[in-house]
């Protein structure tokens, strides 16, 4: 029987430039900074000092001077000798997030938005069906209709009849539009665990995800905490955490909205939280629970999940805490809406939420 043979590790050697390294680690910074030059230089300079990032040839001053010759950092008029964030930086933290957390997925899924269904599309399918009128005649496959009419006709009175015809199916590719939501309450970074900083990833890998492979679906984001806004692909990497509560209704309410003016046939809201709504506004007043289930702001919360399931609007909640009561709510909440719950922890996060994205673009919806 063969056992096993043990070898000494070799580690592959880093072939990157100093500049190249240090880059890596300043923009994974820059995500946990919320954007902050100043503090994730500060960070990378007391990581220097602990692991000898740079040497003497290559200094942090000079990946300072790199880093605003290549367009990365720009001179903040707002702060006197700090720096900001460039549009090619914001980027490049998107472009990140795709490759860490949807890069480790099997290969095939990603770029493949394939449904069960024949239709007008691009990719051609090995099925076959009658012509029928109104198909484009590109569309015939003709040597599958010279086939029929042989054998229908023979070849010594041939001829090509319309019930000789067949066509050529085309995988059918559909439109989606996705509104995903980010919960900013301060649970979010209570208990000594950090939430917020994967849902921005997660968030920033999906939008890059969508506007370079799948151009034609639509993205909008929002977060909510006392109250709910829109923000835009190029304000993740700045997203914080604020003194809120958990405002869940007012972020339904503007999900349905973003998603009333989408013509696209399938409709769909990601929703990122770690707990229940606590938070409702009344008559311009708010009206906050910090404990307990409130039975006026769970009422109208679930009356909105109800809302979206009559308009065919499914609701994928991904839950990032453990704690069963909290659980009890959201399976509450799903139920009502007849749409899905992911109990992820936070290194699973990204991996749900594309295989649910994916998942749902194959729906056809006649």
């Amino acid at each position: 029987m063969i056992g096993y043979r043990f070898t000494q590790y070799v580690p592959e050697e880093d072939n990157r430039s100093p500049f190249e390294r240090l880059l890596e680690a300043f923009m994974e910074l820059l995500t946990y900074t919320s954007g902050d030059v100043k503090e994730a230089l500060d960070w990378l300079q007391q990581l220097d000092e602990q692991y000898n990032l740079t040497t003497e040839d290559y200094t942090m001053d000079d990946f300072i001077e790199d880093l605003k010759k290549q367009g990365y950092i720009d001179e903040d008029g707002n702060l006197r000798g700090g720096f900001k964030m460039t549009a090619k930086s914001e980027q490049l933290i998107r472009k990140r997030s795709l490759e860490q957390i949807f890069g480790k997925l099997k290969k095939g899924g990603q770029g493949n938005h394939r449904t069960p269904f024949s239709g007008s599309g691009e990719e051609t399918t090995s099925d076959r069906r009658k012509f029928e009128f109104g198909d484009s005649l590109d569309k015939i496959a003709m040597t599958d209709s010279l086939r029929n009419a042989q054998i229908q006709h023979g070849i010594n009175n041939f001829m090509l009849t319309e019930d000789d015809l067949e066509v050529q199916e085309n995988e059918y590719k559909t439109q989606n539009s996705t509104v995903l939501m980010i919960d900013i309450s301060h649970s979010m970074i209570l208990y000594g665990e950090d939430r917020i900083t994967p849902a921005k990833k997660v968030a920033m890998a999906l939008s890059e995800l969508i506007t370079t492979k799948y151009p034609k679906d639509t993205l909008d984001i929002l977060v909510f905490g006392n109250d709910a806004w829109q923000i835009q692909i190029k304000d993740l990497p700045y997203l914080q955490v604020g003194p809120y509560h958990t405002n869940t209704v007012a972020g339904l309410e503007l999900a349905m909205d973003l998603l009333r003016r989408r013509k696209t046939p399938n409709k769909q809201i990601f929703m990122i939280t770690d707990g229940k709504p606590t938070c409702i506004k009344e008559g311009g007043q708010y009206i906050k629970r910090s404990w307990g289930l409130d039975p006026k702001i769970l009422n109208k919360t679930l009356n909105l999940a109800a809302r979206c399931r009559k308009l065919k609007i499914p609701i994928t909640t991904f839950m990032i805490a453990t704690d069963p009561y909290l659980q009890k709510f959201v399976r509450e909440f799903t139920k009502v809406n007849n749409g899905k719950a992911y109990y992820s922890g936070l290194d699973k996060l990204g991996e749900f939420i594309f295989e649910d994205y994916e998942r749902n673009r194959r729906k056809r919806v006649r």
